[in-house]
């Protein structure tokens, strides 16, 4: 798991890296299409659920899947089901067929297809890299999200009116071969089966498995909790931002902020990726969380874009440090066989709280802070008094909230002694005995 592994992680990262911006690319094109085809905000609340709720409640057997089987096969597989339904949408598409729910159906299949994906990607990476380059490999996947935030609307808003949504689909399933074919010329060292895994016939108790293995472990089961939380948090401001921005400036302005944005999580993706982050991975999750939360606080303080630039720029820097940082813990602390339903656990209860946020969202905002805060509201003599009153400082006052929620949990994350001391408590996995003697990774001929 030395250079060559390095270079066989390397080859698949930057199929990754095609593969999602071209998803970035559809996702926004989608979302345009949806809001001017209904202009409901519903309709779109819905189709953000139909890309989430699917993979969460399948990660549980994606989790057995992905340490049953290879787990390249398994991305490839993922990646090709993602591919055929991007073709039907374009089949769908140029044929003045598609319709919303056509849309749904296929982004909840597609969503299935990214709970297998994610485990298997994760536990690769852990068989790939040695665990002192384990840090720097999380950077470059956070630096390939980054790049997909960045690059993908300003060039989808481009691309929309000159090849229209037909042509960016086609460059996503174009992307999608790339990543594809990249995953062709890897090897991946298969990993000593559990012997629970021997029974075909046990899925229901192997699903259950990661869950019962994450909960005797006090130390990973609250960091579990502290991410559900943020993500909680986090998913009401997905929904917030684009309307909070736009209450008080316009779609170019909205554009350049968004940018500042991804600017600020490819540098923390940069950084993490040469620096590997500190070697108290906990200290940087929960302190690089908590300056996020705070950074995030300032984005609702005040209706002025170059703030708000500044807020998410500055919390967007420092949330790769945060992710990175928990990746590392996971990789290491948990073995290698274990992996893919671990981590599918991991996600499926990290996102869980996810969907609750994209249904309260709407019905908190319209009528219970945006009314608060108008001229008259409850809330115009008391918070307006730091806010101001007026369209979308409800908005604001809800972000900063979100912000002090976020840097609370980290806080009470830090307090917690299971939490603080998890790095010494829970030894790392020795990975030398779990490979399975055959030859290292190695890029096929």
């Amino acid at each position: 798991m030395g250079t060559v592994g390095f270079r066989a992680f390397l080859l698949i990262w930057i199929g990754q890296l095609f593969s999602v911006v071209g998803s970035g690319l559809t996702s926004f094109a989608l979302g345009v299409w949806v809001l001017k085809e209904t202009g409901s905000v519903s309709l779109f609340s819905f189709m953000l659920l139909s890309a989430t709720f699917p993979a969460i409640l399948f990660s549980p057997f994606a989790g057995v899947i992905v340490d049953r089987y290879n787990r390249r096969t398994i991305m490839i597989v993922s990646d090709a089901v993602a591919g055929l339904g991007t073709l039907t949408m374009f089949i769908l598409y140029s044929a003045n067929m598609m319709e919303i729910w056509h849309l749904f159906i296929i982004l909840s299949i597609s969503s299935v297809a990214s709970s297998l994906q994610f485990p298997a990607y994760q536990a690769a990476v852990s068989t790939l890299v040695s665990k002192e380059h384990l840090g720097r490999a999380s950077g470059m996947v956070q630096v390939a999200d980054s790049i997909s935030i960045i690059v993908a609307p300003v060039l989808a808003g481009f691309l929309l009116n000159i090849i229209g949504i037909r042509g960016i689909v086609l460059i996503d399933f174009a992307t999608l071969l790339l990543g594809i074919t990249a995953l062709l010329f890897v090897k991946i060292p298969h990993v000593q089966k559990p012997k629970e895994a021997e029974d075909k016939n046990s899925i229901w108790k192997e699903a259950a498995f990661g869950w019962r293995y994450i909960a005797e472990r006090p130390g990973l089961k609250f960091l579990l909790i502290f991410f559900a939380i943020s993500n909680f948090l986090l998913s009401f401001f997905n929904i917030l931002l684009q309307p909070y921005i736009l209450s008080f400036t316009n779609e170019r302005v909205l554009g350049l902020v968004l940018s500042c944005f991804g600017i600020g999580m490819l540098l923390g993706g940069v950084l993490m990726g040469v620096w590997g982050g500190p070697k108290q991975r906990i200290k940087g999750l929960l302190g690089f969380g908590l300056l996020s939360g705070l950074a995030l606080t300032l984005a609702g303080v005040e209706s002025s874009a170059l703030l708000v630039a500044i807020s998410l720029g500055l919390t967007a820097f420092f949330m790769p440090l945060t992710n990175g940082c928990s990746q590392v813990i996971w990789q290491s602390k948990v073995p290698l066989e274990v992996q893919g339903r671990v981590f599918a656990l991991r996600r499926m209860t990290a996102l869980s709280l996810s969907p609750v946020a994209y249904v309260l969202a709407g019905p908190l905002i319209d009528y219970v802070f945006e009314p608060a805060m108008l001229e008259n509201g409850i809330l115009a003599s008391s918070a307006g008094l730091l806010f101001g009153v007026g369209e979308g400082r409800g908005m604001g006052l809800f972000i900063t909230i979100i912000g002090l929620g976020w840097a609370l949990a980290s806080i009470f994350g830090y307090l917690n002694p299971r939490v603080r001391n998890l790095e010494t408590e829970l030894p790392d996995h020795d990975a030398t005995i779990e490979m399975v003697n055959e030859p290292l990774v190695q890029v096929s001929e």
